[in-house]
């Protein structure tokens, strides 16, 4: 049966940032295909996620820890397979975002958005992968964004992040396919989140923003369920460097 393919279950899945947003909904929808899931938040993890999780009878961990320092990922990755025995699945959800005209953008702004964006990215990658490695097969998916194919406006880091984003995901798709180990990345639209928030109380902004969309919504994290189902499971084994729009036509227009 073809919906076999997608079904997750006996497989662990780490997601970072999934405390609440997007990384909530993906974690939430990995759980509902039968994956254990290890959530994460910077400082922690609000017990409404995780009610949400144990009300759907998902077997789950709850680690925190701010990914933009080197030894929190490596430390991250490592409970996460303590606890489960293994890590199937790798989840690059963890971001920020600081607006300012470039003229302006601090050099403190720049690292934190690139430590926590870009390089938690590799980080998380290399350590899990190690353990995929070893294990001949795994699937890691990277969030990536609109900024990965466009500049943006006032968000020089996050667009320099999130085009990193992109080249990573090729490159380690690059190294390990072979391996079976898949590599790709989700580029989220407009989703209505705390990163968005500024945009969407923005009247002339927001309109714009929308007049643009095709499907004439901002999107949010059930939009986003689908695509990391299909990437977390067998129905993409043959899916490598892959960066998967989910922009309601953003991107069309």
């Amino acid at each position: 049966m073809i919906l076999d393919r997608f079904s997750l279950k006996g497989k662990t899945a780490f997601v970072t940032g999934s405390s609440r947003g997007l990384g909530a909904g993906i974690a939430m929808a990995l759980a509902e295909a039968g994956a254990d899931v290890a959530i994460h938040g910077s400082s922690k993890v609000p017990k409404t996620t995780e009610q949400t999780l144990s009300a759907m009878g998902a077997n789950q961990l709850s680690v925190v820890g701010d990914v933009s320092d080197a030894s929190v990922c490596a430390r991250l990755i490592e409970e996460v397979v303590l606890h489960f025995g293994c890590i199937d699945i790798l989840v690059n959800n963890a971001g920020t975002i600081r607006r300012a005209p470039a003229v302006e953008h601090s050099d403190e702004d720049w690292q934190t958005v690139i430590d926590t964006n870009l390089s938690s990215v590799f980080r998380l990658t290399k350590h899990a992968g190690k353990h995929m490695l070893a294990q001949g097969s795994g699937k890691i998916i990277n969030i990536a964004s609109m900024l990965t194919f466009q500049g943006g406006v006032f968000v020089p880091s996050y667009a320099a992040a999130k085009g990193g984003v992109g080249q990573l995901t090729k490159a380690f798709a690059n190294e390990w396919a072979a391996k079976g180990i898949n590599v790709n990345a989700i580029a989220p639209g407009y989703m209505a989140t705390d990163n968005t928030e500024a945009l969407r109380a923005n009247p002339e902004r927001s309109r714009q923003i929308m007049e643009r969309i095709p499907a004439r919504r901002w999107g949010g994290p059930e939009d986003l369920a689908g695509a990391a189902v299909f990437l977390a499971s067998s129905a993409s084994d043959y899916v490598h460097g892959h960066i998967l729009v989910v922009d309601g036509g953003w991107l069309s227009r």
